[in-house]
Order: structure tokens, then C-alpha cells, then sequence
């Protein structure tokens, strides 16, 4: 292995991005060093896989690794707090039926396997180094990345390429001042992990549970053992006037709601209770002369529909191939870096239509009781398997769901009656 400190390409961040990318750089033969500020194994959310994960996996060469540490996960259940009902979303009824099945991962064991992955794929990896400085050469020449490791030793290194996947400490972002918060989608988030939470059986076997209470929504996410990841995901009218810990907000609105805390009665949790704030947001410029930014550290929206891991590792598969087209050709690569943004911020538009209507009585309506006239419901189904990328055939049952939506609002705001179950009730 290289001790270079001059490498092709350095990644800021070991999670799922840097580590996808660093992998299939190695791959190709690159002199790629990964800098990741904390140590593996390390507490994270994000723990649902979709089945367009798998084409990754196996690219990567580790879909078996990923099976042994997974439960397998068929589908997506959606659960309303206002009427009681839930409806299941398998994947097996995706437009696109090669992969029809993901599975839930600790998020602690699936990221130590992808950054110890890329490490014997030949990548150059660091744990506990922090990235503190990074000096961009707008002249194409390398850039100057300074890190210091755990106990204060500082180096400098000077690679031709660096790919941001710092997450949501969003590095290049932040100090470039290119990071813009989505003012639609400024929710927040209390998480933990429990056992003894009742698991759906049968044909709901392994299911994420996505329950949709008012305010925001939950989810529930059968891990490995005995273990249910839960979090509650909240608008800001679901914070105002809140006190108390992480644990006492999260304690507060699993009581109440009805759905989740009769699934949670004598559960006990294990884990701290977690939170973050401003969930959805985006970089205005994603890329430059000779640098990327991908996973997280480029955008991120609201995870109702377990899209993290996805486009993180998309982004580093596509960073990874924007990388190394750029070492031999400047021009072509910065073409595709542009490309790559493009297509992450398009799946992510895509996605973040639904997410924003979720608390729309219209929205909550069709998406629990989902016609497939037109293939409509086979459409959504296809977005819930993570199928993102366009094309005309997944295009045509999203537009129709669109188009109904549109008229069925229209309708209500003009006081014309339509039949709502998912209308709210008036508060007292």
C-alpha cells in the first residue's frame, strides 16, 4: 500500500458515500484515502435498505455480507393515526420487478462492513481523523487537505480530486456558504432504539412501518435480535412549546399516538434517545475543479421513504466514476460532475413531492387507499423500492397520481364535498 501523501483522490467521511466511493475507486486501480472523524462501529439512523440497494451490493461484491447482517424486509406498511388503517406497499408490485425485496441493517454493523470493505478493496483508510482544513486549486493543480488524527498529530495531504462525503456536517458546504435549508421541510427528529416492541407477522413480516400522526410521522424498523429502531419525525408545530429531554419528547409523542403506543405498550428502550434538527437541504453548487460532493454532504431530504442509504451510495458510485474520468480527462470530468449533481438533485425532486404532501388530507386519502387505475399504485410502489432515476414507463403512473391529486385539491379548496377520511379533526 501507497504512504503517498500526494493520492489521486481523497474522501472526507467513511459512512455509506465515502466508503461506496472510495471502494469502487480501488477498484479501478486509484490511490484513494478515506478520512473518517470517528471510529466504526458507531450509532446511526438510516438502518432501512431498499431493493435498488442490491445492484450496489452486488457491484461492490458484498451482497451476501449485507444479507447476513439484514432482515429481510418485503415492503413498506403505511399507518394513519386519524382513521386507524394501514396499507401495505410490497415490492413485489414495483413497476420494476427485479428486485423485490431490501433488508433493515444496524446502521453500526452495515457502515463498519462498507468502510472495512473498501479498505481491503486497497483503499487508504483513517478512523478518528478529522479533515480541519481544505484549500481548493482552482487551477486544476492539487488541492491541500489538512487532518489531524486523534491525538492531535496534524498531516497534510495534496490529491488531485477530493469527494466531500462528510454527511451532514456538510464540509465543503458549510465554508463555501452554498448550503440552503428547504423552508417546505424544516422538521426534526427524536429517535432511539427499543425491545419488546410488537412486530407485524404473517405477510407484514419485516415490514418498515411508516406511521403517519398528525404533525409528522414515526417509523418503525424491525432490526436484527429483538431490537425496533423508532423515531418520530416532526414539523415545527410539533416542537412549539415542547420542554423536556430527547427522552421526554420522544416519550410524549409515542403517547400520543394511538397507533404506535399500543405496538410499544411494555417495550423498553436501549439505547440514548437521539435527535437532529433541519432535516431537508441542498447545495447550491455541488461541484468544481476537481472536487464533488456527494451522499449527504450535497443534500439530504425528510427519510419517510428510507432514501438515505440509496442516494448516498449513488452518489458514491457516481462520485467514484466522476473521479476517475477527471485524473485522465479535466474537461470530461467536470461535465460529468455537473451530470451527477443533475441526476441526484432530480431523484431527490422527485421523492420530496410526495414527503411535502403528507399531512394534506388529499395526499394522506390517495396514498392510503391508492387506485391503480393507470397503474398508479404500481407507480408509487416503484418510487417506495427506490426506483429514482426517470423513465418514461415510471413516469406515466406518478404524472396520473399527480394529475388526481391536483383535481381532487382543486375541488376541496372551492368547498366542492369529496370524500376525505384522512381529513384532520377539528382541534378543541
Amino acid at each position: 500500500m501507497s504512504d503517498s501523501k500526494q493520492p489521486d483522490v481523497l474522501i472526507i467521511g467513511g459512512g455509506p458515500a465515502g466508503a461506496t466511493a472510495a471502494a469502487f475507486l480501488a477498484m479501478k486501480g486509484r490511490d484513494v484515502v478515506l478520512v473518517e472523524k470517528d471510529a466504526h462501529p458507531r450509532f446511526h439512523i438510516g438502518e432501512s435498505l431498499l431493493p435498488r440497494n442490491l445492484d450496489i451490493f452486488e457491484r461492490l461484491g458484498i451482497l451476501e455480507q449485507v444479507r447476513e447482517i439484514g432482515v429481510h424486509k418485503p415492503g413498506a406498511e403505511f399507518v394513519s393515526d386519524r382513521t386507524g388503517n394501514s396499507c401495505a406497499f410490497p415490492f413485489h408490485s414495483a413497476l420494476n420487478r427485479d428486485r423485490t425485496h431490501a433488508w433493515q441493517v444496524r446502521r453500526a454493523d452495515f457502515d463498519a462492513l462498507l468502510f472495512r470493505h473498501a479498505a481491503s478493496r486497497g483503499a487508504r483508510c483513517f478512523e478518528r481523523t478529522r479533515v480541519t482544513e481544505v484549500s481548493l486549486n482552482d487551477a486544476a493543480g492539487r488541492h491541500v487537505v489538512s487532518t489531524q488524527d486523534e491525538a492531535g498529530n496534524p498531516r497534510e495531504w495534496h490529491p488531485r480530486y477530493v469527494l466531500d462525503a462528510s454527511g451532514r456536517d456538510t464540509f465543503l458546504a458549510s465554508r463555501m456558504k452554498v448550503k440552503t435549508s428547504n423552508k417546505y421541510n424544516n422538521t426534526a427528529a427524536v429517535y432511539a432504539h427499543f425491545t419488546g416492541v410488537t412486530r407485524r407477522e404473517g405477510d407484514l413480516a419485516g415490514y418498515i412501518s411508516i406511521h403517519l400522526a398528525e404533525d409528522g410521522w414515526f417509523w418503525m424498523i424491525p432490526l436484527p435480535g429483538d431490537t425496533m429502531s423508532i423515531g418520530f419525525v416532526g414539523n415545527q408545530s410539533a416542537w412549539k412549546g415542547r420542554t423536556g429531554t430527547p427522552a421526554d419528547l420522544l416519550g410524549g409523542r409515542i403517547a400520543s399516538s394511538p397507533t404506535v403506543a399500543a405496538r410499544v405498550q411494555g417495550a423498553q428502550r436501549v439505547s440514548e434517545v437521539y435527535s437532529t434538527a433541519n432535516y431537508s437541504y441542498r447545495a447550491r453548487e455541488g461541484n468544481g475543479n476537481g472536487f464533488l460532493m456527494i451522499g449527504d454532504a450535497y443534500g439530504f431530504v425528510d427519510p419517510m421513504f428510507s432514501t438515505g442509504v440509496l442516494m448516498a451510495m449513488t452518489g458514491g458510485e457516481l462520485g467514484a466514476q466522476v473521479a476517475d474520468v477527471w485524473l485522465d480527462d479535466p474537461a470530461r470530468g467536470r461535465k460529468l460532475a455537473q451530470a451527477a449533481c443533475e441526476e441526484l438533485s432530480e431523484a431527490m425532486d422527485r421523492i420530496s413531492w410526495l414527503i411535502y404532501r403528507v399531512n394534506d388530507p388529499v395526499m394522506r386519502t390517495l396514498f392510503m387507499a391508492p387506485s391503480n387505475r393507470f397503474w398508479m399504485r404500481d407507480g408509487i410502489v416503484n418510487l417506495l423500492a427506490g426506483n429514482l432515476r426517470g423513465s418514461w414507463r415510471a413516469a406515466f403512473p406518478v404524472m396520473c397520481f399527480k394529475a388526481v391529486y391536483y383535481v381532487l385539491s382543486a375541488l376541496h379548496r372551492r368547498g366542492i364535498e369529496i370524500s376525505l377520511p384522512e381529513r384532520p379533526s377539528p382541534r378543541t
